[in-house]
Parts: C-alpha cells; sequence; structure tokens
C-alpha cells in the first residue's frame, strides 16, 4: 500500500485520490488494471518550547559558560549538548552548574534525560515550580 507524505499545512484532512493503472510490471509479472489507493497521512504536530524564556536564556548563557564557547556561537533551546561539543563530562559539569545558578538538585536518572538546552530548561521549570 502507497502513502503520500507531505508538508505541514493548517488543514488536518486531506482529500484522498484513486489511481488507475492500466497495466503494472513487477518483477517480469504483469498485471492489468491495477488500482491504488492512496491514504492520508496524519500530521504530527510537536511542541516547540514548554519551557519559560527566561530559564531557557539562562540555560543557554550557562551553557556558554561552561562549555567556554567562542563570542558568537549560537545556542538556542533546540541545540543539543554534543552539538556544541560537550561530552558526557561537560554535560555533568553544566547540570552542576545549572543546580548551583537556580538553587536545585537534579536526580541522576533525570539529568540522564538531557539531552538540549530545551531539556535542561522544562526540567528546571519542573524542580522550581514544585519547591
Amino acid at each position: 500500500m502507497a502513502a503520500i507524505a507531505g508538508s505541514a499545512s493548517a488543514s488536518f484532512a486531506r482529500p484522498v485520490k484513486a489511481v488507475n493503472v492500466s497495466s503494472v510490471s513487477i518483477a517480469g509479472l504483469r498485471k492489468d488494471n491495477v488500482s491504488f489507493r492512496l491514504q492520508p497521512v496524519p500530521q504530527r504536530f510537536t511542541v516547540v518550547c514548554a519551557a519559560k524564556k527566561e530559564t531557557v536564556d539562562r540555560v543557554c548563557d550557562i551553557v556558554k559558560k561552561q562549555l567556554v564557547l567562542p563570542e558568537g556561537t549560537e545556542v538556542s533551546g533546540a541545540s543539543k549538548f554534543t552539538d556544541l561539543g560537550a561530552d558526557s563530562l561537560d554535560t555533568v559539569e553544566i547540570v552542576m552548574g545549572l543546580e548551583e545558578a537556580f538553587k536545585i538538585t537534579v536526580e541522576e536518572s533525570s539529568a540522564q534525560s538531557i539531552a538540549t538546552v530545551e531539556d535542561a530548561a522544562e526540567l528546571i521549570d519542573n524542580l522550581v515550580s514544585a519547591k
């Protein structure tokens, strides 16, 4: 069965087309009057930023400082620590810097799930609101 994936659009339903083919030859086999019905693919949405902008900005500043990134290096909520050149030790140091700056304690299991600036900011917002 064939599926068509399109770009994201504002509409939730797309028309379904039926395609008629007079003959199809696959691996030497010939079939006449073959019909394909194309099924729509459901749209997938993601939440871009669940953390507060202020928290994301502070985390970006802390990450830049901890990794000693050159001036002008772009760090945003979507930035992955590994893309910024951080290894596992750097990530631990970033988490320690975040704990100190926000006066929170991050459990090891939670710290292992942090891969992006946004992940860290969300975790911080959750821990601060739980205080």
